[in-house]
């Protein structure tokens, strides 16, 4: 059985499914759980986009755009407080189009996705006070 990269995979169907690995998109995208459907980008994201990049050190990441730079954009996983900066056009890979959850689709054009987006992204600085303290009382009862 031969294995795709995701770039070869958007390259010829346009689309990518798959389920993710890892918790940074938690609680709109659960780990080995979500089916993720990533589709081809054309032109510029938005805010609130969900790009699947790579990183420089090869690493597929799936992380949402808090802010468009005239060259770049700012991500954050909504369950990280830590932004990255300069992301660019060339890292993107895919854009986010709909997540599959006990079958049934939520389209992020669907209101409630919306709303949750509004909620979790505008209130970032609360979020991110509220996964530190999380992040370190975790880690001291380690």
């Amino acid at each position: 059985m031969n294995k795709s990269t995701f770039e070869e995979e958007i390259s010829k169907t346009g689309k990518l499914i798959y389920t993710s690995v890892g918790n940074s998109m938690m609680p709109i995208i659960r780990e080995n759980c979500d089916i993720l459907i990533i589709e081809k980008v054309s032109g510029r994201l938005k805010k609130y986009d969900i790009p699947l990049y790579k990183r420089a050190s090869g690493q597929y990441v799936l992380h949402r755009i808090l802010k468009i730079r005239k060259d770049s954009y700012v991500t954050c996983g909504d369950n990280r407080w830590k932004k990255e900066y300069d992301i660019t056009d060339d890292n993107i890979i895919g854009v986010l189009t709909g997540i599959v959850r006990n079958g049934k689709k939520i389209s992020v054009s669907d209101i409630k996705y919306k709303i949750y987006v509004h909620l979790w992204c505008d209130l970032f600085p609360i979020r991110a006070v509220i996964l530190r303290i999380k992040y370190y009382i975790t880690r001291r009862l380690k």
